[in-house]
């Protein structure tokens, strides 16, 4: 694993878990948040971003988490490796609930500077259809990419049991 993406629902513990596999591998992580948000969270516009991830796609190895529909499939085609988090819709909302607690008016390490951490209904309700709207779309984009490695995680033990095997 020298290039990999990691996706899934918002609260599924992508950049958490990317850290944790870059300290493993020894491996930059670059947190996709980071690079699209700008302060007060102004997005990125599209023909910028798609170059912005271009040019990250270029390195030796990466860890890439976030979604990001518009670059995924360059994403895809880059990386050797895909890890889908595929954690139930109550964690989730468990954990996007829980870290409004504990980023309050405070930026997350893999957020952008001037983005302080906020919760809304629509990325509520993003985060709850996830399993019906946004994982079937990942899931034909894995199949076009069959000549990845693909790695499911569903739970907890799913990714401590992976990052164990790792050393």
């Amino acid at each position: 694993m020298k290039r990999v993406i990691v996706i899934g629902s918002g609260g599924a513990g992508k950049s958490t878990f990317s850290r944790r596999l870059g300290d493993r591998l020894k491996i930059e992580v670059i947190h996709l948040d980071q690079l699209y948000w700008k302060p007060g969270w102004i997005e990125t516009p599209a023909g910028l971003w798609a170059e912005i991830v271009k040019q990250h796609l270029t390195r030796d190895t990466w860890i890439m988490d976030g979604n990001f529909g518009g670059t995924r499939s360059m994403r895809m085609a880059a990386c050797d490796t895909v890890i889908f988090l595929d954690t139930s819709r109550w964690v989730c909302i468990y954990r996007i609930l829980k870290r409004v607690v504990i980023y309050r008016n405070k930026r997350r390490p893999d957020m952008a500077e001037g983005c302080y951490e906020r919760l809304d209904w629509d990325f509520i309700k993003w985060v709850w259809k996830y399993s019906e709207r946004g994982r079937p779309k990942v899931m034909a984009e894995v199949e076009r990419f069959a000549n990845k490695k693909l790695v499911v995680l569903k739970s907890k033990g799913d990714v401590e049991s992976f990052l164990a095997r790792l050393g």
